[in-house]
């Protein structure tokens, strides 16, 4: 060991300062000389600076009390006493003196760069970031002191060469520097970026501003303008409706200048749109601060005066979204769209960015630079609701990214009563975003100019690096969860500082007035001009004729169409020729393409399909349907788990090189102007995907939009996704969706989990012809189904409940006339039993109908029919009805299904067709397993048995 190593004696002399008695006895008479001599040689620079004073000045002036200035001759210089460094009782040579000082300035470096890093990773937690003051812990790492550096060394001159954007003499300089960059009303985490090039761009943004813009007169009173906007409006709904919930935003008035900032921002960016998801909090406020709703709308939102306008149907008023154009101060337009949003907080996220995406797409905008997504959530939700996660994981993945999301945590510290402790177990309520590198910047929410840096510099950290951003904006609740909860119970410390501070307007108001910004006059017009619109607006309200504004569905929906399933039947024909070349092109590879050598044989198959040599079997119908939709100009977006090869090794969309592993899609080599296709596989996501192919589907209404689960009870993971938009959205918000969820169903011995798409859910949520619920159960009957989906122009959502075993039944095919000349039939009728002959009647959907036509065979009975109802929702009574023409009367029709009886769709067929079938004078007899609380056995021998068992119990008397 060198006795010099920087490193080994740095560590021993920090122990020695700590505590002496902790090092070797030789080190500390060391580390006590070296004190000794580096006292000496401070002394000696003190005297010599001492007659270098007195060489340039022999005299002094001073200026005496209303006198002329006199001149003072200066005291005699006192010689110093010379101190003699020593060490172990021997004085030091010229040359130990020079090694020791080289020494000191080498060790002091290393301490002031641990000191510097510090203040860059822990600043934060020092920062005054909550505008109610409230104590935060000390983080000793800060202290000089803890590395071994003294008062005296503050003040000494440094060499900052190797300090990155510090500049400063001396080392106090430095450190008032990063105390102003990191400590004052901005916090900042981005040290934990491995980036090195992102973190220089930041530190040299932050530290050479120190984290504050010098703004112009004319920027101060526009952000002073947007927070009269904020709490003039707030005030004035509290005063006219009295008790009335609307998630005021006093506290956080700050997001209303921050958005408009930012949008500001975008405009020099050139985003053309932006997409924004919120919570309730605030929505109001920013709706008509933000996106120009007329005041006079929401005014008459409040008081509901036609009942009958939303008899079973719309939303409240704190749910609702909005579309607007914004115009910058340049002269830039923005489309802003605000999402519909239920009280799920955080669920909207993916929708806002599924939207984005498909702006994106549409207006070809590969670099993800024209649109971008505003995301605004509170502290508790961000911390607490895992569709966070999901949202963020989805930020850099190929078929999800948008090019960075800007969001913003409205941080209330507190989630309804509960407060930080008892929420979350991070540090903030932002910590799950150091998932990503990217920085995180908390900001006192009563910092107005604070907050416009921020958002400055996030903004220009989107556009450079087109990654998410996070601003984390300390503010608090003036009134508690809504208007009508009373925080001081839960609280109680909290409200009593809240309620002695005044409003973020008036704080910012004096500031401006201390500095001559802004005169009292010019304060009170602002005013003044917006409570005089805001008054004239609410009388217009109150007009007995006033009708609201309704937006109606944008431009690309024009041609399409909710409400009642059309009655007249679809097109879904196909010319058989290029059919046939369709699906033989995507048996072509590229020359050198190597896939595995498994594919060889059914790369084959599908060739002898197109042929028409081999009926086709469901995985290749279905890329049949696939590609005569993209050369016939509909854009196609399938995503899902494995979706690519499929999760039964069915599909196989996506090809792969054996030796080189390059991919390889026949889908997107068909024709030259074919329409777009984006397929890809999902993270290990449900919630956050759905919700994102859902958003894409908002604003996609001529392509196919497809999501599809590995197991179709997956979807339970996403059932907000399902009740809050999917079944809902149309009746609430007049939103429609043509999304398509395929979820593989079966009951197949896999155990509880991998055999029910719960399709019983579903059909709980189905009324008003707000969703369909289909089970194809032959290639023909899902290829026409999906080409339906998109040539007629009702659009709803479509849930298809698609095969496991069938994928490969050598009964499941059809030929190729079928998909080229057939098309969707809801109810598929016996074709070797005629009703007229039927002695009994079994009523089935899904994959049961094979096994009751293989048993039905095995039996050799020929008076039994067998129907099958392909779509479950819509169905009329009518279309079932008239299904049964010329059966006898008092025939059984026995419903028959894999579910326990209180699953699956019997409940939904008793419901919807029992009354009606025993009026008509059947008999409707249910064949199911018994009740259960889990959808199967986990026993593939006990499903052998009960399958066995209900297989009986249907031909039972026959």
């Amino acid at each position: 060991m060198n006795s010099y190593s920087v490193d080994y004696i740095d560590d021993l002399y920090v122990q020695y300062v700590r505590d002496p008695e902790s090092v070797p006895l030789s080190w500390r008479e060391y580390f006590e000389q070296f004190v000794i001599g580096s006292a000496a040689l401070a002394d000696r620079d003190k005297e010599k600076r001492a007659v270098d004073a007195n060489e340039i000045a022999k005299t002094t002036v001073s200026v005496t009390d209303g006198g002329p200035p006199q001149t003072v001759q200066p005291s005699p210089r006192k010689e110093p006493t010379a101190v003699t460094p020593l060490r172990n009782g021997q004085p030091l040579s010229e040359q130990d003196i020079v090694r020791d000082q080289a020494l000191w300035m080498s060790r002091m470096q290393h301490r002031i760069n641990q000191l510097v890093r510090e203040y860059r990773v822990r600043g934060h937690l020092v920062a005054k970031l909550d505008p109610l003051g409230l104590a935060r812990p000390d983080s000793p790492e800060l202290n000089p002191t803890l590395y071994g550096i003294s008062d005296e060394d503050l003040s000494r001159p440094l060499d900052t060469t190797t300090i990155e954007h510090v500049s400063g003499g001396t080392l106090d300089a430095i450190l008032e520097k990063l105390k102003n960059t990191y400590c004052r009303s901005i916090g900042a985490q981005f040290m934990h970026i491995d980036d090195r090039g992102i973190r220089d761009w930041l530190q040299q943004r932050m530290e050479s501003t120190q984290n504050r813009l010098d703004l112009p007169h004319k920027t101060q009173r526009r952000i002073y303008a947007r927070l009269a906007d904020a709490s003039i409006f707030e005030e004035f709904v509290r005063r006219k409706f009295v008790g009335a919930k609307t998630f005021s935003l006093e506290g956080a008035e700050s997001l209303i200048p921050m958005l408009d900032l930012a949008l500001e921002k975008a405009g020099e960016h050139e985003v053309k749109e932006v997409v924004m998801g919120m919570a309730h909090r605030g929505r109001l406020n920013v709706m008509a601060n933000i996106l120009k709703k007329r005041a006079m709308n929401i005014f008459w939102s409040f008081d509901d005066p036609n009942p009958e306008m939303s008899r079973g149907g719309g939303d409240v008023r704190y749910h609702l979204g909005y579309s607007s154009d914004w115009k910058t101060a340049a002269g830039k337009k923005i489309h802003i769209s605000l999402c519909f949003n239920p009280s799920h907080l955080e669920f909207v996220n993916v929708v806002a960015l599924g939207r984005t995406r498909c702006k994106q797409d549409h207006q070809g905008d590969t670099d993800r630079s024209k649109c971008m997504t505003i995301l605004i959530h509170g502290d508790a939700a961000f911390a607490g609701e895992g569709v966070v996660q999901e949202t963020l994981n989805l930020s850099q993945l190929a078929g999800y990214k948008t090019g960075g999301t800007l969001h913003i945590i409205i941080n209330n510290q507190v989630g309804f009563t509960t407060e930080p402790n008892q929420g979350r177990s991070s540090t903030y309520a932002t910590d799950i975003a150091k998932m990503l590198q990217i920085p995180i910047f908390h900001v006192n929410g009563e910092d107005p100019e604070a907050v416009a840096q921020v958002v400055e510099l996030a903004m220009e950290f989107r556009k450079t690096f087109q990654r998410d951003v996070v601003i984390d904006l300390y503010a608090y609740r003036r009134w508690g969860h809504n208007e009508g909860d009373e925080p001081r119970f839960t609280q109680p410390r909290m409200y009593s500082v809240i309620d002695r501070r005044d409003s973020v307007r008036v704080q910012y108001l004096k500031r401006l007035e201390g500095l001559g910004k802004i005169s009292p006059d010019e304060a009170e017009k602002i005013q003044q001009s917006r409570t005089s619109k805001l008054e004239s607006e609410f009388e217009a309200s109150q007009h007995e004729k006033f009708v609201p504004d309704t937006q109606t569905l944008a431009a690309n929906w024009s041609d399409y169409f909710g409400g009642d399933e059309p009655t007249e039947p679809t097109d879904t024909t196909y010319d058989r020729q290029r059919l046939s070349e369709l699906v033989d092109s995507l048996t072509r590879l590229p020359e050198g393409f190597s896939p595995h050598k498994k594919l060889k044989r059914p790369m084959a198959n599908r060739r002898q399909m197109a042929a028409g040599k081999l009926p086709f079997d469901w995985a290749t119908a279905e890329l049949a349907a696939f590609a005569s939709l993209l050369v016939e100009g509909y854009p196609i977006r399938f995503t899902g788990q494995d979706c690519e090869r499929g999760t039964f090794s069915q599909r196989h969309a996506v090809l792969h090189d054996v030796r080189s592993g390059e991919r390889y899609t026949p889908l997107s080599h068909l024709s030259e102007n074919q329409a777009p296709l984006e397929l890809y596989n999902s993270p290990l996501s449900e919630a956050g995907v759905l919700g994102f192919e859902y958003g894409y589907s908002l604003d996609s209404p001529n392509g196919l939009v497809i999501w599809e689960a590995q197991f179709g009870d997956f979807w339970n993971c996403a059932q907000v996704i399902v009740d809050q938009f999917i079944a809902s959205a149309e009746d609430k918000w007049n939103r429609l969706s043509g999304l398509v969820m395929m979820l593989p169903h079966g009951f197949e011995g896999q155990g509880p989990e991998h055999c029910s798409a719960r399709v019983e859910r579903f059909l709980a949520m189905s009324a008003e012809q707000n969703i369909q619920v289909c089970q194809p159960t032959t290639p023909a009957q899902h290829y026409h189904m999906l080409r339906r989906q998109l040539i007629r122009k009702w659009r709803k959502p479509l849930i298809v409940l698609t095969p496991k075993s069938l994928l490969r039944h050598g009964e499941v095919v059809s030929p190729i006339e079928d998909l080229s000349d057939g098309q969707f039939r809801k109810i598929l009728t016996d074709p070797d039993v005629a009703m007229s002959d039927a002695r009994r009647v079994m009523l089935c959907t899904g994959k049961i109908y094979y096994d009751l036509l293989k048993e039905r065979r095995t039996r050799e009975i020929n008076d039994v029919a067998l129907v099958r109802l392909e779509q479950l929702y819509p169905l009329g009574v009518n279309e079932v009805l008239s299904t049964f023409n010329g059966l006898k009367s008092g025939t059984e029709i026995r419903w028959v299904q894999d579910e326990p009886m209180n699953m699956g769709a019997w409940p939904y067929v008793k419901l919807s067709f029992g009354d009606e079938l025993t009026a008509a004078g059947f008999k409707l007899i249910p064949i199911t397993r018994a009740e259960s609380a889990s959808p199967s056995t986990g026993s593939m021998a006990a499903h052998v048995l009960e399958q066995k068992e209900l297989i009986e119990a249907a031909f039972e008397g026959l």
